[in-house]
């Protein structure tokens, strides 16, 4: 590699006319060399640059196919599981309430766990912690169907669900920090592998349980080899601190001793990324619980994924409750996550090119009240036309991941607002599936959780519509010096 030769000595630079003729560079018939030093030198920098260029190429591509990997995974343990509920439940004992507590685990693991990502990564850089994030979910989703009893089911899903947690925190910051120019598109990338991997665990998992031999404990570990297979490409990335900007002194370091910086990086690259770097340790401290644009982007986060953790969890069952089959309950919550893909493609990249957002918050909010509406009129018979709509507001996930992206024009303020956004966010949901459970089994019917998550959607259309007002928290923040 080009970074690890020593340079030969050159002899000095020789005179030149004006026509490029070396003068005095004499070879041993004693001719002059007409540009050769010129030549040699052109040479070299040409293929360093062709080095440099390939090398830091490899690595961006190897982060994207990281970034995919891990949004694959960051919702199947979730999603698995709901479209076993009721076989788990029975496997388990479980009463209705268990079981909404159950759904209720992911947000408070995502609360508990988010905190810690952004000072695990200034510790051991944002590839590493992504790398053992990966490693938990594999581990925790491997042993959580054979852990024997609800109590080993909860501590090891909550293993993987603490994996997830910490990947969630950093996919924002490792998208604002490798591509700054392209947060929409790279945001829209990792929601749709989201998206495609939260409908995937959903449509597969009910047939290849039953294909496997009809056991619910084989259906649940298969989840565990995507998570293996994720982890690769960051075991790989892991001590490549180039472009994390996370690890304080210890990343982004410059030139040493005449070699060329880390990823083939030149030396006066590498530099750059320290300065940078350096920069923005410098950049004052941001705190979000001062923040009004922190306190409604977390409370429209918690809005949504409180929905969406109720639809994982319980969608399937309110199906299977007005007659529809098993295997159709589950490929309808496929659907509704699935139609994601597409739209957690698209709506971060127009979500980046408007100047309020406001509007696509209002518009996802009503397509969700109507889908509420439909459950429960006639939960069987629109079932197809209640899972779409509910899959087109579920995308209040990727727009308000991009919005994290977009009210902060640094480096510090969405690692922060990323951590303080999705934690807050998280602890804000963590009742609504375990109500929905209560109700549920108190009731007899879904008449009253429905009506619970109807009431929550109207608050959810509000903060979303402020949340995405054309503001930066460095505003905000030098606003407030100012007063």
């Amino acid at each position: 590699m080009a970074g690890d030769e020593t340079p030969a000595r050159t002899p000095a630079p020789a005179r030149r006319t004006d026509r490029g003729t070396a003068i005095g560079d004499r070879g041993p018939s004693g001719s002059t060399a007409v540009g050769r030093t010129a030549d040699t030198a052109g040479s070299t920098t040409e293929e360093a640059g062709i080095t440099t260029k390939a090398a830091t190429g490899w690595i961006t591509r190897l982060v994207v196919v990281g970034l995919v990997l891990a949004a694959l995974n960051l919702r199947p343990a979730i999603t698995s599981l709901g479209a076993m509920l009721e076989e788990v439940r029975d496997g388990l004992g479980m009463s209705g309430s268990v079981a909404g507590l159950l759904t209720s685990v992911p947000p408070l693991c995502f609360a508990a766990f988010g905190v810690i990502a952004p000072r695990a990564a200034r510790r051991w850089g944002s590839g590493t912690v992504v790398c053992a994030g990966m490693a938990a979910i594999a581990t925790g989703l491997l042993i959580r169907p054979w852990a024997g009893g609800t109590t080993g089911f909860l501590a090891a899903s909550a293993l993987a669900l603490a994996g997830i947690a910490v990947s969630n925190v950093l996919m924002p910051v490792i998208v604002k920090r490798w591509f700054p120019d392209r947060v929409g598109s790279m945001t829209g990338l990792y929601s749709m592998a989201v998206a495609l991997g939260t409908a995937l665990a959903a449509a597969v998992t009910v047939p290849m349980t039953e294909a496997l031999g009809g056991s619910w404990r084989t259906g649940l570990m298969l989840w565990a080899l995507p998570a293996v297979l994720a982890a690769l490409p960051w075991l790989r990335l892991r001590n490549q601190r180039e472009g994390w900007g996370d690890r304080g002194d210890r990343g982004d370091r410059g030139d040493r001793g005449g070699r060329v910086g880390l990823g083939g990086e030149q030396p006066s690259a590498a530099r750059a990324r320290a300065a940078s770097a350096s920069a923005m340790r410098r950049e004052p401290a941001f705190n979000p619980v001062r923040s009004r644009i922190a306190w409604s982007l977390a409370c429209f986060f918690g809005l949504q994924a409180t929905a969406a953790y109720i639809t994982m969890g319980w969608l399937p069952q309110i199906f299977r409750d007005a007659g529809v089959p098993a295997s159709t309950a589950g490929v309808l919550l496929a659907v509704t996550m699935g139609l994601g893909v597409p739209l957690s493609f698209v709506l971060p990249q127009i979500a980046a090119r408007m100047r309020h957002q406001g509007m696509i918050a209002v518009a996802l909010g009503l397509c969700g009240l109507s889908g509420y509406a439909g459950l429960h009129l006639a939960p069987a018979a629109g079932a197809w036309a209640w899972a779409l709509l509910l899959g087109i507001s579920n995308c209040a996930f990727p727009l308000v991941l991009t919005l994290i992206g977009m009210r902060s024009r640094t480096g510090s303020g969405v690692v922060g607002l990323s951590a303080f956004v999705q934690s807050t966010g998280y602890l804000i949901s963590i009742p609504g599936p375990l109500l929905v459970g209560v109700l549920y089994q108190h009731s007899g019917g879904w008449g009253l959780p429905l009506a619970l998550m109807t009431a929550l959607m109207v608050p959810q259309i509000v903060l979303g519509f402020l949340a995405g007002r054309n503001r930066t928290v460095e505003d905000e923040q030098a606003a407030r010096v100012r007063a």
